[in-house]
């Protein structure tokens, strides 16, 4: 199985801190089934913009710790872009990584919101020939409040990424609900951790497939599965068409 959102890197955003950290975190992933991390460290973001250089250095660090420790992890490069005004520059420019040197590209949008010019940048990253893949769009503000508003972005070019927590329960009830119905709606694709941590932040990726298997989304997983080893493969990715969006009162979490 592969994780296509991972923040495992030692010291360089709000993930693990220490080496020893990011190798109980890679231990945790063997434990739950993992054969492959993409590393996807914050870029641009507010609070953290790890460079590509830095990206690829801890992940020669970890390469070389999981041998000494008989460690056996595929791990790939890539960023979770927080998306602005100089996405599609830096992008063009090869400052920003893909999943796995592939052609998709794992992009943030603020919690609160979808900025104004978010189609302005999948159209971008369409236009560099490579695919938009919005990481958890079920705890974006925005989208819960108008869960169409990902429709339309999807309409345009982008794909999206679930959250293994979300689906477990971790992030609470509510969401753990809209997250089943973006997936009964087939506006996710793609299935991540967005680990951070071992205790507050863990994988829960066997969870999260887990919950969809006992509300018998078999079909979800096996979809979800397959288009994660489609990234790192760098082909299509399967894309079934959106159902009708039923109506929801997940705007009451946020009032």
């Amino acid at each position: 199985m592969i994780d296509i959102h991972a923040h495992i890197l030692p010291g360089v955003d709000d993930g693990p801190q220490t080496l020893t950290e990011s190798m109980e975190l890679i231990e945790q992933a063997v434990k739950e089934g993992i054969t492959d991390i993409i590393t996807t460290s914050h870029a641009d973001n507010p609070h953290y913009d790890v460079s590509k250089i830095e990206v690829l250095e801890k992940i020669e660090l970890l390469n070389a710790e999981m041998r000494k420790n008989n460690l056996s992890m595929n791990i790939h490069p890539g960023q979770e872009i927080r998306i602005g005004q100089s996405t599609i520059e830096r992008l063009t420019n090869g400052e920003l990584l893909t999943l796995a040197d592939s052609k998709y590209v794992l992009i943030e949008l603020p919690t609160g919101g979808i900025p104004a010019y978010t189609i302005q940048i999948i159209q971008g990253i369409l236009n560099l020939d490579k695919v938009p893949i919005i990481a958890h769009p079920e705890r974006n503000r925005a989208i819960a409040e108008k869960p169409s508003r990902l429709l339309k972005l999807i309409n345009h070019g982008a794909l999206a990424q679930i959250t293994a927590g979300s689906l477990a329960g971790h992030f609470g009830r509510n969401i753990q609900k809209q997250s089943l119905e973006l997936v009964d709606a087939n506006l996710v694709h793609t299935y991540g951790s967005d680990v951070h941590n071992a205790k507050t932040r863990p994988f829960l990726f066997d969870a999260g497939l887990r919950y969809l298997e006992k509300h018998k989304r078999l079909d979800a997983v096996d979809i979800f599965l397959e288009n994660n080893a489609r990234i790192v493969e760098n082909i299509e990715v399967i894309i079934l068409e959106p159902k009708e969006l039923q109506k929801s009162k997940w705007w009451k979490i946020f009032a």
